[in-house]
């Protein structure tokens, strides 16, 4: 051992004393011997019986990367230092975790941030509303729908068809149902149970569940198709649920042309543009398949717009009511929302049983997933234009907005902590796959 570290160190000429000894490929110093490759060899002082020529050299082995070695030993002089780590690069490891966390749970941030912005600040929310940003919201959701609607999607949603028949009936049908149970509770004042009853009977959401399915990976084609059939169907069916299961056969009138109108310009139109844009010029098809996270927190961003503005409107009623009366409906809207979530999951699992098991179109998890979050959410807008209707006809109209305004938030923020623990789940289910 002692003949072959001789002739290797005759190989690179030495020099005695403490100077370092250099060649093509290595780097030799008194207390330390560096390979310039990929590995290095560290021998440490020791007072083991060596030839005189390697006493300087220890018998201890140990292995490095030659460029963290030279980093941990020889600073920016040459001096034997160890490597500190710039402050940048320090608070850019320090941030890390939290934009990971932020970026995770962008949509449920972004909806909390939105009420609190209404609570701290209304004024610029009631602005908004005055411009109608309130309308551009929508608007913009589904102008990205449609500039990132792919053909093939289209045709997994006609595909699964009889899960889009299950979801219009449950939005229109079922549900509303709910609204008998609902009418059971005592609670004053008696506006805030008959605000809930009436928001059973809604259609759903115009624009949250079709970007909460879009994040969630599922179907959004099927997503869209169950939001905008339910709300042009809504306008027929709506009424006579009313009718029948809140007013007790007093007739209840919806705006129908006016709420039709509202529906093609802000669901329909954009949808179609941006479809059509998508398939007219390649450049945009190519810009939003390859930038879908940007467009997804632009989604995000255009949500959080509708809780501000309902919110900010509503902070003169919220100080009014009584903090524990308000939290009272605040947690009936979220059991509310669980019951519709955990009727559909029931419905998926049943139809799923009786059609083909895992096999069946019910048990695809893009159509189960756009199926579960559409068919649980209701619309506030429609609940708004409708009790504006009704003229006081079931109570003061700003109590009756009040508990719905916030099952219409309850439901979102909930069900964006869901998309995103389905997306984590996903995410670790594919590390594992990579790994076996």
């Amino acid at each position: 051992m002692a003949g072959a570290l001789h002739a290797l160190l005759n190989l690179t000429s030495p020099v005695a004393g403490a100077t370092p000894f250099r060649s093509r490929k290595y780097t030799f110093t008194k207390s330390h011997l560096l390979f310039s490759g990929n590995l290095s060899f560290g021998l440490t002082r020791s007072n083991s019986l060596l030839p005189r020529e390697l006493r300087s050299v220890t018998g201890t082995l140990v292995i490095r990367n030659s460029a963290s070695s030279a980093q941990e030993f020889q600073g920016n002089d040459g001096s034997n230092q160890p490597h500190q780590e710039s402050a940048p690069t320090f608070l850019a490891s320090s941030a890390k975790p939290l934009l990971n966390f932020v970026g995770s749970n962008f949509l449920p941030l972004a909806l909390i941030s939105g009420v609190i912005l209404g609570l701290i600040n209304p004024s610029l929310g009631c602005l908004a509303h005055t411009y109608h940003v309130s309308k551009f919201s929508p608007f913009g959701i589904f102008l990205i729908s449609g500039l990132t609607l792919r053909s093939e999607e289209i045709g997994a949603a006609v595909e699964a068809w009889p899960v889009g028949l299950f979801g219009l009936a449950s939005i229109l049908l079922f549900t509303p149902l709910f609204s008998r149970i609902v009418l059971q509770l005592h609670l004053q004042p008696q506006e805030f149970v008959t605000g809930l009853a009436l928001f059973c009977c809604m259609p759903t959401t115009l624009s949250s569940g079709v970007a909460l399915t879009r994040l969630a990976g599922g179907n959004s084609a099927l997503a869209l198709a169950m939001t905008v059939l339910s709300s042009l169907l809504g306008i027929l069916i709506v009424p006579f649920s009313i009718s029948k299961l809140i007013a007790g056969g007093v007739g209840a009138t919806i705006p129908s042309g006016q709420l039709f109108k509202s529906l093609v310009v802000t669901l329909l139109a954009p949808l179609i543009f941006g479809k059509v844009l998508r398939e007219s010029f390649k450049g945009v098809a190519d810009f939003s398949d390859n930038n879908r996270k940007l467009l997804s927190a632009l989604n995000s961003i255009l949500l959080s717009l509708v809780p501000w503005i309902q919110v900010s409107r509503s902070r003169s009623l919220l100080l009014i009511v009584k903090l524990e009366v308000f939290l009272v409906a605040v947690v009936m809207g979220a059991l509310l929302h669980l019951i519709l979530l955990g009727f559909n999951a029931l419905a998926i699992k049943t139809l799923s049983a009786f059609s083909g098991g895992n096999n069946s179109v019910f048990a695809k998890k893009e159509n189960s997933s756009a199926l579960l979050l559409v068919a649980s959410q209701k619309t506030l807008p429609v609940l708004v234009a409708v009790v504006d209707q009704l003229g006081g006809a079931f109570g003061e109209t700003g109590l009756l907005v009040l508990p719905c305004v916030a099952a219409h938030l309850n439901q979102i923020i909930m069900d964006s902590f869901f998309v995103s623990f389905w997306n984590k789940k996903r995410k670790s289910l594919g590390d594992d796959v990579k790994a076996a």
